[in-house]
């Protein structure tokens, strides 16, 4: 059989007959080259289990194949940012076209004029938007704009969110803030989701001295009703800058991010991952008031905004223009959800069939599912996230979450559902022993966010 027509080792009978030779020969050389063995921490070989991590050659739709000729069902392709599946037709040939025309140039391109109006077209809450490369840049850039109109030093976050960006003043944050001045760390507060009373004391306690709120505007559950209308109310009572970080949800939760599904306006707000289906295109959008402080028409001081090198190559917002245009012309939110709904439903039933439905559990709105896999005590554990992972990969199925992207067909999720099910029958094999020990065949996968390597 052709190495491209095999899915996983799906006759497997157990997860000891797969293995991946290349795979883990690549991984060590990617690692003696490269820090952490991949460019993106979330990538790394240690959020796989032991020896199990597949090294990429190619994908096409939903399908991703690894150096050792197997076939995967992919979810979470490229962070979330792959929503429309691999070399999209769509978005190959508009990058295609704009290669031969040059990527980057002393002045604008037409092309940045053109990108420009179909995002604002798009996501019509905005009035101005500058693009850049990935989320760090358009986040921080947020932030210092907030820090410049206001005057003030600090910056308050969501705590219930994971990720805002790579730079000082959310990695000080985190357990990995090795290299980070306690100085600047000590200008970045937090606020929970969902509590206004905790977020209003918050504000009160720094009175003045806050510059912004920056949150996902929604995540693994629906912000309670009125709550992030009432949190627009509360930035404007106190003077502070209200960003949405829509990396996540701009597209996915509709066209227009959650903004436009909520119908609740930030000053600020940032997009990227689905944006370029895979292309490297971030953007910060926002009200003409404080977007222009960046630019040449206003008489305050100037803002060092955006000012990147490759943040207008054509190739990447050709990318984004298609993107836009094929999910407002095909429907690619309500088909996502769509998706979701049927693999979430599947999971379930699968999960509680084999008797796990209280511990291998489906979260998340369904264009932008996760899962999280509990002990016997019903808390969050890496072992037996290692225990499922290993099934699934073993299955020809790769998912760190249940992402889904448009390129799946039913056949792919009642694929992936009976492949869950066959994890699960294990699973419930290691809950019964109160040791999934026997079942790891390696150290457990680790979270991205620790002291120490």
């Amino acid at each position: 059989m052709n190495a491209e027509d095999t899915q996983g080792t799906e006759a497997a009978g157990d997860t000891e007959e797969f293995q991946l030779p290349r795979s883990r020969e690549a991984n060590e050389r990617l690692h003696a080259m490269i820090p952490g063995g991949a460019h993106t921490y979330a990538k790394g070989d240690d959020q796989y289990p032991e020896d199990l991590a597949p090294v990429i050659s190619h994908g096409r739709g939903a399908h991703v194949w690894d150096v050792d000729g197997n076939r995967y069902i992919e979810y979470g392709s490229g962070l979330r940012s792959v929503s429309l599946g691999h070399a999209h037709p769509r978005v190959t040939e508009a990058v295609r076209r704009e290669l031969d025309r040059g990527s980057n140039f002393v002045r604008p391109s037409i092309v940045e004029l053109e990108a420009a109006e179909r995002f604002l077209a798009t996501v019509p809450t905005a009035e101005m938007v500058k693009f850049a490369k990935n989320g760090s840049d358009v986040t921080t850039a947020a932030v210092r704009l907030a820090r410049a109109v206001t005057g003030r030093p600090r910056v308050a976050i969501c705590g219930d969110h994971p990720f805002f960006s790579v730079d000082d003043w959310f990695i000080g944050t985190t357990p990995m803030p090795a290299g980070i001045p306690a100085a600047t760390t000590e200008l970045t507060v937090t606020f929970p989701y969902g509590d206004l009373a905790a977020t209003e004391e918050l504000l009160t306690r720094y009175r003045d001295e806050i510059a912004c709120l920056i949150l996902e505007p929604a995540a693994h559950t629906e912000p309670p009703p009125g709550y992030l209308a009432d949190l627009r109310e509360l930035a404007d009572r106190h003077g502070c800058v209200l960003i949405f970080d829509e990396m996540i949800t701009g597209l996915r939760w509709s066209e227009a991010g959650a903004q436009g599904l909520y119908g609740v306006v930030p000053d600020l707000s940032t997009f990227g991952k689905a944006l370029g289906n895979g292309f490297a295109v971030s953007a910060l959008a926002g009200r003409r008031e404080l977007m222009e402080r960046g630019g040449l028409r206003h008489s305050h001081d100037r803002v060092f905004l955006l000012s990147t090198t490759h943040g207008a190559e054509t190739h990447s917002l050709a990318a984004a223009m298609a993107v836009l245009t094929t999910y407002v012309e095909e429907g690619i939110t309500a088909r996502l959800h769509a998706l979701g709904e049927r693999l979430a439903a599947g999971v379930r039933e699968a999960a509680a069939g084999m008797g796990v439905g209280d511990h291998v559990v489906v979260r998340g709105r369904a264009s932008n599912l996760v899962f999280a896999t509990l002990d016997e005590n019903r808390q969050p554990s890496q072992q037996y996230r290692t225990l499922f992972l290993r099934r699934l990969l073993a299955g020809g199925v790769l998912a760190p979450s249940f992402v889904v992207s448009s390129a799946l067909d039913d056949a792919d999720i009642d694929r992936t559902v009976d492949v869950v099910a066959q994890a699960c029958a294990v699973y419930r094999k290691a809950l019964d022993a109160a040791d999934p020990t026997p079942w790891l065949a390696g150290r457990p996968v680790k979270p991205v966010f620790r002291r120490l390597a």
